[in-house]
């Protein structure tokens, strides 16, 4: 196994660097730059000299044991000032050390996991953290990171092998003095597997939601405030905005943190008929997005609606209600803006209440299998104990 080292912090200047140095060579290598070798667990102040006897820096020097350290290896840190000519330099030369190489991104959480220190739910929690924006995917990363989805899968795990244990005793001790029928042992456990993973199903787009954002489409006949509502949500002239019709042809986004969400707003071209070939294929991509998207604010002039609600938690506006009231909306005045805001936060907290721990769509597949799997067992239960092996099976 080779040693492996990487900047563990972000690159570029900063006040404090840290090199991570993994595998068997790891605290040979510490020894090496700081002349001497700390003990287990306690920071050093030491002077890291490179092989020819350079000053490189005066930092910090930690070392893990195998059975305490976040790959299951020996494991080096360095914790050095961060200026970039340090840090290349100390880079450099462990670079020159033999058996040491440099690591391929995200392979020191691959050893983690290879070595049992995580699993992959596990790694893919540490990945969601890392690129976590908001509370809701801070809080939800953190919840995987810690094994809760692992702890729910395996209390499936339990019942299963404890299901099939008993099915597969009828079949191995056919002929023994021994109880036939042990369906009632079996059937609670496959009704709560079914149970349990149809709960997690249903919360998994909501999962998504927060993992990946919610998307609100703001749509509305030309020139009813869509851009100018955009702008007001961001705070500056983010789309274009005139008085002439169509002048949006493309979709807009604006992303927002909403409440501890990540929300993104989308600024679509005025819905209307047009001759206007570019107009149209923006308006088709508008109809589609909106469609697609988690809510949809339809604006009105009083007239017929564009687009009717996909949804009860739709909303329905009067644009350009710049004087205020009831259901109108004014990205110019900011009139009708906190109702708005705050009905769209409460949308997307009800149904974040409702999330799994399921939140990648390979999570669903497995799942979805799974399900079918236990379904077509609890079937196989009516034919029990003449289809015991298909049953196991």
């Amino acid at each position: 196994m080779e040693t492996i080292f990487a900047l563990a912090t972000a690159p570029g200047k900063a006040g404090v660097a840290i090199i991570r140095i993994s595998g068997p060579r790891a605290h040979d290598a510490a020894e090496i730059l700081a002349g001497r070798r700390p003990k287990l667990r306690q920071a050093s102040l030491c002077t890291l000299k490179d092989a020819s006897g350079t000053v490189l820096d005066t930092g910090l020097v930690l070392l893990f044991g195998k059975e305490a350290s976040f790959t299951g290896e020996n494991v080096a840190e360095l914790q050095l000032h961060g200026a970039r000519a340090t840090i290349a330099a100390v880079l450099s030369a462990l670079g020159a050390m033999d058996g040491l190489r440099s690591a391929e991104p995200g392979e020191f959480t691959r050893r983690a996991m290879e070595n049992g220190c995580m699993d992959l739910t596990e790694v893919e929690g540490l990945a969601d953290l890392i690129e976590a924006e908001t509370e809701a995917q801070r809080k939800q990363a953190l919840a995987i990171l810690s094994g809760d989805f692992a702890k729910r899968v395996e209390t499936w795990r339990e019942d299963l092998v404890l299901a099939m244990s008993l099915v597969e005793l009828i079949i191995d001790f056919a002929d023994e003095e021994i109880p036939t029928d042990v369906t009632p042992e079996v059937r609670p456990r496959i009704e709560r597997l079914i149970s349990g993973i149809s709960q997690e199903l249903d919360g998994i787009k909501s999962a998504q939601n927060i993992r990946d954002g919610f998307e609100v489409a703001i749509i509305g006949p030309p020139n009813i405030g869509k851009s100018t509502l955009l702008n007001r949500l961001a705070q500056r002239d983010a789309a274009l905005v005139t008085d002439i019709p169509g002048t949006t042809r493309d979709i807009l986004e604006l992303r927002m943190d909403l409440g501890g969400f990540l929300v993104t707003f989308l600024d679509t071209a005025g819905l209307r008929e047009t001759s206007d070939q570019i107009e149209a294929l923006g308006i088709e991509r508008a109809r589609a997005r909106a469609q697609e998207a988690d809510l949809r604010v339809i604006l009105s002039d009083g007239g017929p609606l564009v687009m009717a609600p996909q949804s009860p938690d739709d909303l329905v506006l009067r644009g350009k209600g710049d004087d205020g009231g009831a259901a109108v909306i004014s990205g110019k005045t900011g009139a009708g803006l906190s109702e708005f805001l705050a009905h769209i936060t409460a949308v997307f907290a009800d149904r974040a209440g409702n999330a799994g721990m399921a939140t990648r769509e390979r999570h669903r597949r497995d799942l979805e299998a799974a399900k079918q799997a236990m379904e077509s067992a609890a079937d196989r239960l009516r034919f029990f104990p003449e289809q015991a092996d298909l049953l196991a099976e």
